[in-house]
């Protein structure tokens, strides 16, 4: 595919479709309209735009020392110093907020530091929950659940286990990551290990727990439950 030739018929169809939806009678207003659709310089259509990116540079081999587990791929050097910040291995977390373009690997810039850090623990065998992780939308949650799974699958980490909270049953069923059911009578299979238990010593985060508000159905089976 041509960019400049998909941006022309791009715009051919779309200025023929707004002409034709928006038929009008008076000639003066329609050659308006054709002037605010089709005019180079103040009608509605920009560019086509040609976003060039540099390439990201690749980390030096001193990345190693930041971990104890070490992921299959060299990282770029934006996550090098993220896990860096971020390893429990030698020391605390320090606080890190990561910005840079789509498709960079900010997603691998906290996981693997994390995933390392659980390995870790389980090996002291230190239960319960970690790490909590927060998206904005159950859609992204799910994907990033997938991802998980597959960083799970690796014989290293086969004593990690992660859970999924979306308050809904996703659409995808994962091998290595639990889900909750999110009501009474659910067909989603639940498993007796989600949630997780609480952290000895309550040093680690526990999963925050849905607060019923006025308002809010209640299952049936809690709202037959006898009360005293």
């Amino acid at each position: 595919m041509k960019p400049t030739l998909a941006a022309s018929q791009l715009r051919g169809s779309l200025t023929q479709y707004l002409t034709t939806t928006y038929a009008l009678a008076d000639e003066d207003t329609r050659l308006a309209l054709e002037r605010f659709l089709g005019d180079p310089e103040t009608g509605i259509f920009r560019g086509p735009y040609l976003r060039i990116r540099t390439p990201f540079h690749p980390a030096g081999d001193e990345w190693r020392a930041a971990l104890e587990w070490l992921p299959s791929f060299t990282p770029w050097r934006h996550q090098a110093k993220a896990w860096e910040r971020l390893s429990t291995y030698k020391g605390a977390a320090e606080p890190t907020l990561v910005t840079t373009g789509t498709g960079s690997g900010k997603t691998e810039s906290f996981l693997i530091p994390v995933l390392d850090h659980c390995r870790r623990q389980k090996a002291l065998g230190r239960r319960g929950v970690k790490a909590v992780l927060l998206y904005p939308m159950n859609a992204l949650a799910t994907d990033q659940a997938g991802r998980i799974g597959e960083y799970l699958a690796q014989p290293e980490l086969a004593q990690v286990t992660a859970g999924l909270y979306i308050g809904d049953k996703p659409d995808t069923d994962f091998r290595r990551v639990m889900t909750r059911r999110a009501a009474s009578g659910s067909s989603a299979p639940r498993s007796p290990r989600w949630p997780p238990p609480r952290s000895p010593r309550g040093l680690d985060a526990t999963l925050p727990r849905p607060r019923r508000r006025p308002g809010d159905r209640v299952p049936a089976a809690a709202a037959a439950r006898p009360r005293g």
